[in-house]
């Protein structure tokens, strides 16, 4: 925040802790121009020290009048003096000396995770080195990464090793293994689609059924039908009736047949 009131020319109004003065008898142009600027840089500092905190940090600061006694209220808020913010040095660093990677987190999201905390500790004004955080990534990331940490002791000094190019090498070992398993699993759906396909084919390669009904037979010259051959057609005019003794017809539809059936129905 220092920064950016800094930045933005805003920090003398805290630094300072200037008193904006009521206008002299007949001030000229000048003073006139003086006086609004130095109003303005308080009323700009005001707005942007209420605009970072929260609600409750607000309900706070509101009662107080200067810029100076809000940066101070909110230093001592913040921060703390020595003794709480060694205190929160020492949680932070137990925080990160009991952190461990999960098997189901990258070296990205796992280094975040650290480089999180050790910020933290930075910013209240403690040192922490890099190798420190190199030292804490080998000794927690899990056994999968053993082949990376090898080649590196073989090739390099691990005490010499920056966070870069450790995080390299490991996210490299990481991004290696994700495309073996993309590749894995790709071929296991080829697969499993081959045998999907293999099984339409021997379904479709069965053969049909002789009596199949709804098979379409050339069209008979005779009947001037399509659900049977030709060669079986009742009225065949080279067929003779073993009923009658009489050509065009099969014993089948022989009506002297059905003549007789009828007759015997009517006598009954």
């Amino acid at each position: 925040m220092g920064a950016y009131l800094g930045r933005n020319d805003l920090w003398k109004p805290i630094e300072d802790d200037y008193e904006v003065l009521p206008f002299l008898n007949n001030p000229t142009i000048a003073q006139m121009k003086h006086h609004n600027e130095r109003r303005q840089r308080k009323s700009k500092v005001k707005e942007s020290l209420y605009a970072i905190v929260t609600s409750t940090i607000f309900s706070r600061i509101m009662t107080l009048k200067t810029t100076h006694e809000i940066w101070n209220f909110l230093k001592n808020e913040y921060e703390g003096d020595e003794k709480i913010k060694g205190m929160r040095v020492l949680n932070l660093i137990r925080e990160f000396e009991m952190q461990k990677m999960k098997g189901s987190e990258t070296i990205k999201d796992y280094s975040d995770r650290l480089l999180d905390i050790v910020n933290k500790v930075r910013l209240l004004g403690t040192n922490f080195s890099d190798s420190r955080i190199v030292q804490k990534i080998l000794v927690t990331i899990p056994e999968k990464f053993e082949a990376t940490t090898m080649a590196l002791e073989n090739s390099k000094d691990l005490s010499c090793i920056t966070l870069a190019e450790l995080l390299n090498a490991l996210q490299a070992q990481g991004q290696r293994r994700l495309m073996r398993q993309e590749e894995s699993v790709e071929g296991a759906f080829q697969a499993i689609s081959q045998n999907n396909n293999r099984g339409k084919n021997m379904k479709n390669n069965k053969k049909v059924p002789r009596n199949n009904k709804s098979q379409v037979l050339p069209f008979c010259l005779y009947c001037k039908k399509t659900n049977h051959p030709q060669k079986r057609c009742w009225w065949n005019p080279d067929v003779r009736c073993h009923k009658c003794d009489q050509l065009g017809h099969v014993e089948k539809i022989c009506k002297s047949q059905q003549q007789q059936g009828e007759a015997k129905a009517t006598e009954n």
